[in-house]
């Protein structure tokens, strides 16, 4: 019993010999690595924006009292120039003065009221209007203007709206090829209030060179027509001109200086070219 029990024994010391060690797997975790992420602003950019001249960022201030490019009144000629010279053709004002008023007036298509009202040329409602309308403030709070079906009806109101009025009457009496005289007439016979809307008009006609279509429907190379122009208002006005003087106006117009200088609440002789002078 005793020599089993010995044996038993060593058959334990054996096992525990061959027994090897458990071993211990580790997973070695790779680090994270967090990388920074940066986020750019773009800017965006009209895309008519360019740095030349020509295509310079222009301020329209009239009815639409917007600002555009360049480009966009240039893109704005070539829609509506045929339009124009037809109703220079057919109702005798000035394809260059149509065009610049209707660039001026609707800020070359992209105004209020051109995008609501198709009306390019700020034409309200006035008597005997019958036709659609919107409401504008303008002058006064929610105005009513006029509305077209389409840019070709406000150009041709346009025409019919100053052929049909007796305060428009004189300006047909001038030269058709005179841009500027035709500019200031409209200012003179109250077509709009800003005292700037002459030399607007005639610095569009210039720089874009609208006075070329009025060549084609005459016929004739462009030269500046510069001569003595009594503007609308059955000619109680004067448009001074280059090398004017009060005196030399007093003389012309059989008035002393004193009388004009009365007449127009001024309080020197000093005039610039373009300035309205009342002469009765």
């Amino acid at each position: 019993m005793k020599s089993k029990f010995v044996i038993f024994i060593l058959a334990l010391l054996v096992i525990s010999c061959k027994s090897t060690n458990p071993v211990v797997r580790t997973t070695k975790k790779k680090p994270v690595v967090h990388s920074k992420s940066t986020a750019t602003k773009g800017l965006t950019k009209n895309p008519n924006s360019k740095t030349s001249d020509n295509n310079a960022q222009v301020s329209l201030e009239a009815t639409s009292n917007i600002k555009t490019y360049a480009e966009e009144i240039q893109n704005y000629v070539e829609n509506f120039k045929e339009i124009a010279m037809n109703n220079m053709k057919n109702h005798g004002i000035p394809a260059s003065i149509t065009l610049a008023q209707g660039i001026l007036e609707s800020g070359a298509g992209k105004g209020k009221l051109a995008q609501s009202a198709n009306n390019h040329f700020g034409i309200k409602c006035h008597t005997g209007w019958t036709g659609d309308s919107v409401r504008h403030d303008d002058d006064a709070e929610q105005e009513c203007f006029r509305k077209y079906e389409h840019p070709s009806e406000s150009y041709r109101d346009h025409s019919l709206f100053l052929t049909s009025r007796t305060r428009y009457a004189n300006l047909f009496k001038l030269d058709k090829g005179d841009y500027e005289s035709w500019a200031r007439g409209l200012k003179a016979a109250g077509y709009a209030t800003d005292v700037k809307y002459p030399d607007k008009l005639i610095g569009l006609i210039e720089r874009f060179e609208l006075y070329k279509y009025d060549n084609q429907v005459l016929s004739r190379d462009f030269k500046p027509t510069k001569k003595e122009v009594v503007a609308a208002q059955g000619g109680d006005y004067y448009t001074v001109q280059q090398g004017d003087t009060l005196y030399a106006l007093s003389k012309k117009f059989n008035l002393t200086v004193d009388d004009l200088k009365k007449l127009n609440n001024m309080s020197d002789t000093t005039i610039s070219i373009g300035q309205q002078i009342k002469i009765k």
